[in-house]
């Protein structure tokens, strides 16, 4: 999988990039995302704002890269034998960290900005989203043939999952508890062996 920005120019500092990501999951912590900025991003980190410029097109970009890598950090694609709980480990381990206030602030954060801008809209799609609904795939796809529900396909599966994510972060705010992950698991492999 690509990374979600490739540097224009010179090579990252790893330090630099990790102070500029710190710092904007920081302020949007603090102050929520419409106190973000490039320059606040650049005086917090102790970075230049060209160097931001030059790694990220715009602070929504940055902020995506920062979920992205918590959530590769933090939500393992696992392979146990089983289907039903592999899916449900991915799910558990999703909940926990879209119940961390700070994270759930940053995923409004960027919907609200691909609502706003069309053309981030298709980074995030291509970049963040894709890479999240391409973890869940490969745990539903890796049997053969793929042991989900039986007549509805993986890509529909996948959708049910992250459209009670977003329809629980933005529409209906409503706990991420591990009943849930177990009644998804459940139900997006019925029929599972």
């Amino acid at each position: 999988m690509e990374k979600p920005s490739m540097p224009r120019g010179r090579t990252r500092s790893e330090d630099s990039r990790e102070a500029i990501l710190a710092a904007a999951v920081s302020i949007i912590g603090a102050d929520g995302y419409a106190a973000l900025s490039i320059e606040r991003i650049a005086r917090e980190s102790g970075t230049g704002k060209q160097t931001i410029y030059r790694w990220w097109p715009t602070k929504a970009d940055v902020v995506m890269e920062a979920l992205l890598h918590k959530a590769e950090m933090h939500i393992p694609v696992p392979d146990t034998g089983s289907v039903h709980d592999d899916v449900r480990e991915f799910l558990a381990a999703s909940w926990r960290l879209a119940r961390m206030p700070q994270v759930a602030d940053l995923l409004r954060a960027l919907a609200a900005e691909a609502q706003l801008d069309p053309v981030f809209a298709g980074r995030f799609r291509d970049t963040f989203i894709e890479h999240r609904r391409a973890a869940l795939t490969t745990i539903l796809s890796r049997h053969s043939p793929p042991q989900s529900v039986p007549g509805i396909r993986v890509s529909t599966l996948v959708d049910v999952v992250f459209g009670v994510l977003w329809y629980r972060l933005l529409i209906m705010p409503t706990d991420f508890d591990d009943a849930l992950a177990d009644e998804l698991a459940n139900l997006i492999t019925t029929g599972a062996n």
